[in-house]
């Protein structure tokens, strides 16, 4: 939502300011000029990316405009998860933590924290961990450096979108000027007509260039930012559950290991300390009264 406003305030100055000063709006409509510009730009991504990276700049730009990312309640239950977790691998023996991380999708853990079941990377990335922890030879610090190595592929790999569309912000400009030299050649052919009909082609060429640098810097530009901020809060939770396990493998009780992990949400999103700690207490008792429902569907 807050993009659209933020694009209807940028048009809005942008025409608004151009009428006040005399202009004619119908000018700027060359439909040919955007066509070029936009149609070239697209070509262009297409040949340079790979059709993977394509298909996720989509989903990143949806992401971008829904402002899809991690709630309170998902951060709750993912917090509620790992202290769960980690109270069996205090609590009890390596074959009944194994059961957990084997099956994700039939444990009573998982299943009473469904936004943590939900999410199948990152449930993936913590059963690996777990997994690792429970064989008892990797030391922490090399844990640590594993983690940190696959944190920064996740995180690469989920900028792309970003990186794609941020060369295509930086190409408009040119994009613009070859629209704007096609329209100059179009009015150089007509230096015989009237100055009427020739300054018109002349200012149909300098839309070109126009469009092409708005749609740069006001448009695909800002956009790029937008996905990039989306898909770090995306990619939060993995820096959460490295900090919470880590903390516990260094001897920390499993909610002073929470605590480690909190301290990581940013802290508009950041639930309170009690909050958390209720949370936590909540979820164990559901864990042991079997309260849960039933799994629901992993989602990229």
């Amino acid at each position: 939502m807050a993009s659209f406003v933020g694009i209807i305030i940028t048009l809005g100055a942008l025409l608004g300011g151009f009428a006040a000063m005399g202009g004619h709006l119908a000018v700027l409509m060359q439909p040919w000029e955007f066509v070029i510009i936009i149609g070239t730009a697209v070509g262009t991504f297409i040949v340079a990316n790979p059709w993977k990276v394509v298909v996720d700049t989509g989903l990143a730009t949806v992401q971008a405009v829904v402002g899809s990312v991690p709630s309170s309640r998902y951060y709750l239950d993912l917090l509620g998860a790992l202290h769960a977790l980690m109270r069996e691998l205090r609590n009890k023996g390596r074959n009944e933590v194994e059961a957990h991380i084997d099956d994700p999708y039939s444990s009573e853990i998982f299943k009473a924290f469904p936004n943590a079941l939900a999410d199948a990377s990152l449930l993936q990335f913590i059963c690996d961990y777990v997994r690792l922890m429970i064989m008892g030879n990797a030391r922490t610090h090399e844990i640590e450096a594993l983690m940190d190595e696959e944190i920064d592929t996740i995180v690469k790999s989920a900028l792309n979108p970003y990186y794609a569309m941020a060369v295509v912000a930086e190409a408009l400009p040119a994009l613009g000027i070859v629209a704007a030299v096609l329209g100059v050649i179009k009015a150089m052919a007509a230096l015989d007509q009237s100055p009427k009909l020739l300054g018109s082609f002349i200012g149909a060429a300098l839309v070109g260039t126009f469009a092409g640098i708005f749609l740069s810097y006001g448009v695909v530009s800002p956009f790029a930012q937008k996905v990039k901020m989306v898909r770090e809060k995306r990619c939060r939770p993995y820096i959460i559950v490295k900090q919470t396990l880590l903390a516990f493998m260094n001897g920390a009780m499993p909610q002073i290991a929470v605590e480690h992990g909190r301290k990581m949400i940013e802290g508009s999103e950041r639930p309170s300390i009690d909050v958390v700690e209720n949370e936590t207490i909540g979820g164990m008792s559901r864990v042991a009264a079997g309260d849960v429902g039933e799994p629901k569907a992993a989602t990229a």
